[in-house]
This record gives structure tokens, sequence and C-alpha cells, in this order.
């Protein structure tokens, strides 16, 4: 019989060995990335009040993002979490991809970030 890899498993092993190392402050707030088979979600998060300062999805930017591709929507929320913390003087943060590889939507959501204003 064949096994299935379980990508969703594997995935959540390596973004526990990354969180061991990166640590939002307030200063420096963690720029998280989350991804499902349809959207993208983002958050700018003060880890150390464990607060959520700002966040964004292709969800919720639905009007913005329709009729375009899920990396080019990326792209988009990128931009819109970068706006969101720029507006509360946050200009540096860690990101966080979330154990997923760096391609692809996770790669344009933190190229909008940057074309936007954020370092990382």
């Amino acid at each position: 019989m064949i096994n299935k890899i379980n990508k969703n498993a594997d995935r959540r092993i390596r973004h526990e060995r990354v969180r061991k190392k990166v640590f939002g402050t307030s200063v420096k707030p963690r720029l998280c990335v989350y991804r499902s088979t349809n959207y993208i979600y983002a958050q700018v998060i003060d880890d150390v009040n464990g607060t959520t300062l700002c966040a964004s999805s292709s969800k919720a930017l639905a009007k913005d993002c329709e009729g375009k591709t899920k990396v080019e929507a990326a792209k988009i929320v990128g931009q819109d979490i970068a706006k969101k913390a720029v507006a509360l003087k946050v200009t540096e943060v860690v990101f966080d991809r979330g154990g997923y590889i760096y391609t692809g939507r996770v790669a344009a959501l933190a190229d909008g970030a940057r074309e936007a204003g954020l370092k990382f």
C-alpha cells in the first residue's frame, strides 16, 4: 500500500522549528502568513504582549482580488497589510512564512509588503 505524504503535517513541523527562533516585539513585530487552498491571510503580531496589531486577507479584500490570480491577490494582501502597519508606525517586521516554502503566493505577499514600505 502506498502511504500518502501529509504535506500540512510536514509544514507544521517546519513552522514549529522556525517559531523557536522568530519572535516579534513591539518595536519589530512578526508578519505571520497563513495560506489556505483559496485564500491567503497575514497578521502583524506583537508576541511580547500577545496582540495582533493588524490583519489582512484575500477573503476580506474579495472585491479588490476579484478576477485576479492567487499570486496577484497575495501581492494585494501584502500591500494592504503594509499600509495598515505603516499607519500604526511599524516600519520593520520579522517575516514568519508559516512553514511554507518561500515561493509563489508567500513570496508575492512579501514583495507586496516590501513595495508598500515594510522592511524585513
